[in-house]
């Protein structure tokens, strides 16, 4: 993987935290999974249980030629579409996997059928995912790699994704540096943003208005450590040339 592709995306899915009955509790725990080796996430995406919107929110993600975690929807109940989603949207077609389905006849055996055994039928294409929780196993196709929905069960899995796929990726840390400026209004401080950015483009820089009294403007830098220090020191000097009234956070 090149720097570009050191990021990642997730995707989220379920009813449930479209209409506010659950929170997706995956981004964080993503963030700072990443984080620990010096990757990053690009975008999260929530959608749905629709086939269809699966199929078209898994079609964009495709061509964002980036890792995608994909979390829940691969069960067996009626509202779970991500497999046969997955299989649409990788134009090839749903078929039982004979290592997912020995998998979870050895978990269930007999109840196993007629129903948990639906969990086996996954994209002609697909590589599984050991899940340590209860061996009923995730699946990847192409660059997606499709999870439980529920944390002790894919948290894990997604260490071992990241073990199995990414342990030789360059990822590179990146830390945070702000200050806070009081009295001063944001558009005063956009020239002198701009210019931070053109002369240090290894970092991003941020500005994040607070609206409470006193009114104060949070702006810093995220990256790689050496280049926000020097970009934070940057501004620092010039918010003193200029006689602005911050503090370092």
């Amino acid at each position: 993987m090149d720097a570009q592709s050191a990021m990642f995306a997730t995707i989220a899915v379920g009813d449930e935290l479209l209409n506010g009955k659950r929170i997706d509790k995956h981004l964080p725990h993503v963030i700072e999974t990443l984080g620990r080796r010096g990757l990053q996430l690009s975008s999260c995406h929530i959608v749905g249980d629709s086939l269809q919107g699966l199929v078209l929110q898994l079609q964009q993600t495709r061509q964002l030629n980036l890792p995608v975690i994909c979390f829940g929807g691969i069960g067996a109940t009626p509202d779970d579409n991500t497999r046969a989603a997955a299989a649409e949207a990788f134009q090839c077609p749903l078929q039982r996997h004979p290592e997912a389905a020995k998998l979870i006849e050895q978990q269930f055996a007999e109840a196993a059928y007629p129903r948990r055994i639906l969990m086996a039928d996954l994209p002609a294409d697909a590589t599984l995912i050991p899940n340590p929780y209860n061996n009923i196993p995730g699946f990847t196709v192409e660059q997606h790699h499709f999870l439980p929905g529920f944390p002790q069960m894919a948290w894990p899995m997604l260490d071992w994704l990241l073990d199995e796929y990414y342990s030789d990726v360059n990822g590179v840390m990146t830390c945070e540096r702000s200050v806070r400026v009081y009295q001063v209004a944001e558009s005063e401080l956009i020239e002198l943003m701009e210019a931070l950015a053109e002369e240090h483009p290894a970092v991003k820089i941020f500005s994040l208005p607070h609206l409470g009294e006193p009114p104060t403007i949070e702006i810093g830098f995220r990256g790689p450590a050496v280049a926000v220090e020097t970009a934070y020191a940057a501004l620092c000097y010039r918010l003193q040339k200029r006689g602005e009234l911050f503090d370092r956070l």
